[in-house]
């Protein structure tokens, strides 16, 4: 399978030979003002040098890792950004130890009130870890079945609970809504140290982390992706993006949050109506690491092409007010 990098470089080339084919000088005009565009985005971060250092979630990795593939080719690979996916917790965890530069995260970094037991906010700050929050996309959280069931087109939020409860959780669909059929459930999600199981979890049961442990917990969204896909009675939880991307693999469910049954999608996300599943994603970056030149080229670099990065990476653009205040953050820094 080719992948959407590859598409859209494919793409570009179909319209570029189809623009030569036509000919007229107003395609000449059109190509010649594109490339000259090209190159003085290119030479503004052509001179820039270093390594960035990313890691936290599963979920905001591709759109990073579309932003970090794209900003290297504009340094001319001058500039080397790795980015991990331990998990939004983990990422923080070496985030607040000053292990890397900028954090990914679908969630907000946790705070605490309890002395005894700080939160990442209190672990960075003890650390001397200062830094700046942005909002990079808006994501959904899709539940999803195997293809060929035909009767979980739509689950409440009730019925969410009922499946994942901690203490109640069903084993089968005959008792998750009269009707269903007499089928086992298999339960496949995210992994503890990840923001969406903290996301879902607090959305369905109330309390983040608080879920059965009769489920196959993973790290890895493609491993959800292979269960529920393998399985005609299995259901799993992950973010909106993979989903959309394994459609043939998997079916995503509408969700009926108390105001009818809603289909995930980009539109839904970011009109606020696929409730309470949608989210922001978020990254940290390090007021240190910020100073360095090379750090501070990949986020301008970022918020000059975000709605290219964000529509390649299948996720959902911010809208206008969640941009301008991840915009007035980067103003802030300098």
């Amino acid at each position: 399978m080719l992948s959407k990098k590859l598409k859209v470089a494919g793409a570009v080339l179909s319209l570029a030979m189809l623009g030569t084919a036509c000919g007229g000088s107003n395609n000449d005009e059109a190509a010649e003002d594109g490339a000259a565009a090209t190159t003085a985005a290119t030479s503004e971060f052509a001179a820039l040098k270093g390594t960035i250092k990313m890691d936290g979630s599963s979920t905001v990795a591709p759109v990073m890792k579309v932003a970090a593939e794209d900003f290297q080719d504009a340094t001319k690979k001058g500039v080397t950004v790795t980015v991990g996916v331990s998990g939004t917790g983990g990422g923080f965890e070496k985030f607040c130890k000053g292990e890397t530069d900028i954090s990914n995260a679908s969630r907000p970094i946790k705070t605490s009130t309890d002395p005894a037991k700080p939160g990442e906010k209190e672990n960075c700050e003890k650390a001397g870890v200062s830094y700046i929050e942005m909002q990079v996309a808006n994501d959904g959280l899709s539940v999803i079945v195997n293809p060929k069931n035909s009767f979980a087109q739509c689950l409440t939020i009730a019925e969410l609970k009922k499946i994942w409860a901690p203490d109640g959780a069903v084993a089968n669909w005959k008792d998750v809504r009269a009707g269903f059929p007499d089928k086992p459930i298999k339960r496949f999600g995210a992994g503890t140290d990840s923001g969406t199981f903290d996301y879902f979890t607090e959305a369905v049961n109330g309390k983040s982390g608080s879920i059965t442990k009769d489920y196959n917990p993973s790290e890895d969204d493609n491993v959800t992706i292979t269960g529920v896909g393998g399985d005609e009675g299995a259901i799993g939880f992950l973010g909106l993006s993979y989903a959309l991307e394994n459609t043939s693999k998997v079916k995503p469910t509408q969700i009926d949050g108390g105001k009818g049954c809603i289909a995930p999608s980009s539109a839904t996300v970011q009109d606020g109506t696929y409730s309470p599943l949608g989210r922001p994603l978020f990254i940290y970056v390090s007021k240190k690491a910020y100073e360095r030149a090379e750090v501070k080229g990949f986020v301008k670099y970022y918020f000059a092409n975000i709605d290219r990065i964000v529509k390649e990476a299948l996720f959902v653009p911010m809208n206008t007010t969640q941009l301008t205040k991840a915009q007035d953050a980067v103003k802030a820094a300098g």
